[in-house]
């Protein structure tokens, strides 16, 4: 992107503000950022270094990466954002949607940049009019009631949950154990029995109210070679809407010893390809949310819908022998969901939102019905970042 100025009215007076890409010369001014917004007891801040952790180079890939730091007066760092476009197809048409991540800028502590988020928002649109995102964890969010206002479109999603470990979840979780009293509950179900019962008995109500098909055998694998390209000519128009995941693709986003540091599991059912799984096994130490606990996660997969059930089983099944105390995933397609479901997961209404921009929601239309075949896992944004 060439180099932009935009000025605008802030409290205080005409500042001028400049998005420029991130280069190696911006690292001590986000340094110098990172540490106001840490000394103003904020716990964002944005990366130190212009390299992109995940997807650090385009090259032909059909998608990418993009960091962009807001300037004031040619010298200070205000706030930054990332874009990752990616290839879509959108009822049956080719688009390149974008992911954003971000903005995070001063005016979470400071008036004077208060509006600075929006017009960084409006920056994003000028580049990547189809915009979106998934997270942001609830409509409370001041983010999601703006982005309603200005009226893109808030569809929630939710979190599906399996507890393995009982007594270790509610000993070791952050996110349930936020007040004395909460913590002083859930020991008192650990110790008592009471929880590691409750829980049980949650997921094998689950459970018993799906319909599983065969057990699908999985196999760890490499590289996604042409048989996962045979797979994805095959099941990509079963989808309203889905991220480009050729092969190609898979190993772009996926590379062999980089980030995330996850496993591919090909999912088979005698000599036939039903489809395959990402999982990722992470010992967690002072999360946020879960705590201590070894959290098994599924950040990706792909199969007909009528195949979900089965990937969802093997790549379950494979955690599980791993030993882990959870295991979760974000899902948006209602068959995905189901499968979850059908093996005992609690799933968790409304944990997170996919905010899409006025001009996505128009490629979506009718939504109502787009959304019956909207495929999204943790890739499809930011990737796995904390897990």
């Amino acid at each position: 992107m060439a180099h932009s100025r935009r000025r605008f009215g802030l409290p205080g007076g005409f500042v001028a503000i400049d998005v420029v890409p991130y280069t190696e010369e911006w690292i001590p001014a986000v340094q110098a950022f990172n540490r106001r917004m840490a000394e103003a007891g904020m716990h964002w801040g944005w990366y130190e270094t212009p390299v992109d952790r995940w997807l650090p180079e385009r090259g032909d890939a059909r998608t990418w990466r993009e960091h962009y730091l807001a300037v004031e007066d040619g010298r200070d760092v205000r706030g930054g954002y990332a874009l990752k476009p990616h290839e879509w197809r959108v009822c049956g048409a080719t688009h390149l949607v974008t992911d954003w991540q971000g903005p995070i800028t001063e005016g979470v502590y400071s008036r004077r940049y208060n509006t600075l988020g929006l017009r960084l928002l409006r920056e994003m649109l000028r580049q990547y009019p189809l915009l979106y995102s998934w997270g942001h964890g609830g409509l409370e969010q001041p983010m999601l009631v703006m982005l309603e206002k200005l009226g893109w479109l808030i569809h929630r999603t939710p979190f599906c949950l399996r507890v393995l470990r009982p007594l270790r979840f509610l000993r070791d979780n952050a996110y349930l154990r936020d007040t004395a009293a909460r913590r002083l509950a859930l020991d008192l179900a650990a110790f008592s029995g009471a929880g590691s019962v409750g829980l049980r008995l949650l997921h094998a109500a689950q459970r018993a109210r799906g319909s599983r098909s065969a057990p699908a055998g999985a196999s760890e694998f490499e590289r996604f070679e042409g048989w996962a390209d045979e797979l994805w000519a095959r099941v990509r128009d079963e989808y309203a809407v889905i991220a480009l995941r050729d092969a190609a693709t898979m190993n772009h986003l996926l590379p062999g010893g980089g980030w995330p540091a996850a496993r591919k599991l090909r999912v088979m059912r005698g000599d036939r390809t039903l489809g395959w799984a990402v999982v990722m096994d992470t010992a967690m130490e002072n999360d946020r949310r879960f705590g201590t606990l070894r959290v098994g996660s599924l950040v990706d997969a792909l199969a007909s819908p009528a195949d979900a059930e089965a990937v969802v089983g093997a790549a379950y099944r494979d955690l599980r022998a791993r030993g882990v105390d959870i295991v979760i995933s974000n899902q948006a397609h209602p068959a995905w969901i189901a499968g979850f479901a059908s093996h005992g997961f609690a799933i968790l209404a409304n944990r997170r939102a996919f905010a899409a921009s006025p001009e996505l929601q128009k490629a979506m239309a009718p939504f109502e019905e787009t959304r019956l075949g909207l495929h999204l896992t943790n890739m499809d944004g930011h990737g796995p970042m904390r897990l």
